[in-house]
């Protein structure tokens, strides 16, 4: 510990570097708020010489521009189709969370002041080619002292800054929004961009993430599941910055060709990761809210690996029960059941005739002719998106407006969906003894 001397010098120069640190998160605040005009003004400039409102692909491109903050509100507005209109949540399918990596050196110097240690105390090698880069991190390949094959995701400098600026920006912009807009609920849009805020904190904060994997351990480990596996973290080589995870080795789950190479029975593995994450919406603290292709891996010892636990989802055993009974509608035409099950998981302030919203969900389905457990194409997680889609605007008349848990699941069996038609083509997800929906 640190102490004074009389004439109090080290707790100067604490005070002055804490003082240096503040500055130049403010210097980088401004210039931030600077850039953000920079890149809009000239956009909206155009927009009024042009008389017209923009459209949801140049939101989608200025969004990508303007990098971590825009993207994650571009895969909010993606997955909340409820709230946002649906050219916007459909262009915004599309929105990238691939960036340009960092340069080397700055990843080893943001390990260096993270872990507070120098990176040869810890590491044999780093291979500097990232093995991905996206807007809050990259993750690199790894080999500790003692031998073992990791990797390592480091947070790309000053991530946390920019986003407190951007939130504090669009915050304050929704805030007006709100007043200006009569007919918008209070901090309907405020809310969503707070909730925000706090999803995006959390994966800044990979302490939090390694306490996931920990929990998802224990999990499995009371439930007595040995098929499945998430990456073993190093605490000793982890802090709030870097994350440094047991390296696994295997396929996706839709590298179909590679992944008969390591089991001759790929529904049995999709059975099992279904069964895994249904479990974990009753008996886990949280459920893994983005499972798609490269998050969900065979390894080569034939386990199935769950990893990237940086977003998850927490939801009430009531709104799953509400879920699972709308999802077993869809899948029995039960139009009355999906009415009722809408109410039930939907944010309203009014009554709502069920019987009326039944009637509309019908012809919504004749219309269509999307439902869920016919569509058997390749295109089946298109066909549930546009149905989801067409739901949610069906709500909207009635005053129903599902909240973010429920669009997070409702993505995980897009995911599902996909995997289901390509390793088990024909499989009822709803209706096969092997799948227990219920998590029992």
């Amino acid at each position: 510990m640190t102490t004074s001397s009389p004439n109090g010098l080290p707790t100067a120069l604490s005070t002055m570097s804490q003082s240096f640190r503040l500055a130049r998160a403010g210097l980088r605040g401004v210039l931030r708020v600077g850039q953000t005009v920079g890149v809009l003004s000239p956009r909206l400039a155009r927009l009024l010489l042009q008389r017209r409102k923009p459209a949801a692909r140049d939101v989608r491109e200025v969004f990508e521009e303007m990098g971590v903050t825009y993207i994650k509100l571009g895969q909010l507005i993606a997955s909340s189709p409820s709230f946002f209109p649906r050219e916007y949540v459909e262009e915004f399918q599309g929105c990238l969370d691939q960036t340009t990596p960092i340069p080397f050196d700055q990843v080893l110097a943001v390990m260096e002041e993270d872990l507070e240690r120098p990176i040869d105390e810890l590491f044999q090698s780093i291979d500097p080619k990232p093995l991905a880069s996206a807007s809050i991190a990259q993750v690199h390949a790894a080999t500790l002292l003692s031998g073992e094959d990791v990797v390592v995701k480091v947070q790309k400098p000053g991530i946390e800054n920019i986003l407190t600026t951007d939130m504090n920006f669009l915050f304050l912009s929704s805030r007006l929004f709100e007043l200006v807009s009569p007919g918008l609920s209070k901090e309907s849009v405020s809310g969503m961009v707070s909730e925000l805020y706090a999803s995006m904190l959390d994966e800044c904060d990979f302490i939090k993430e390694r306490k996931n994997l920990e929990e998802f351990a224990r999990f499995l480990q009371r439930s007595g599941n040995t098929e499945v596996i998430a990456p073993r973290p190093y605490p000793g080589a982890s802090s709030k910055k870097v994350l440094t995870m047991e390296r696994f080795y295997g396929v996706s789950l839709t590298d179909y060709d590679n992944l008969k190479q390591y089991t001759n029975d790929p529904a049995k593995v999709l059975i099992t990761g279904l069964n895994t994450w249904f479990s974990s919406l009753m008996d886990c603290d949280f459920f893994h809210a983005d499972l798609h292709s490269g998050n969900i891996m065979l390894l080569e010892d034939g386990r199935l690996g769950f990893i990237d636990f940086g977003l998850v989802g927490h939801i009430e055993p009531s709104t799953w029960e509400a879920m699972f009974t709308l999802l077993d509608g869809l899948s029995h035409e039960n139009y009355a059941q999906i009415a009722e099950s809408m109410v039930t998981v939907g944010m309203t302030s009014k009554d709502v005739d069920t019987a009326a919203l039944s009637r509309d969900i019908e012809q919504l389905f004749k219309r269509s002719e999307a439902m869920v457990p016919q569509a058997m194409t390749d295109d089946i997680g298109d066909d549930i998106n546009q149905l989801l889609l067409e739901l949610a605007d069906l709500g909207k008349a009635y005053g129903i407006r599902f909240p973010r848990s429920f669009t997070l699941l409702l993505k995980q069996f897009l995911y599902f969906d996909r995997y289901v038609q390509l390793l088990a083509p024909g499989m009822d997800l709803f209706n096969d003894e092997r799948i227990a929906l219920k998590g029992y």
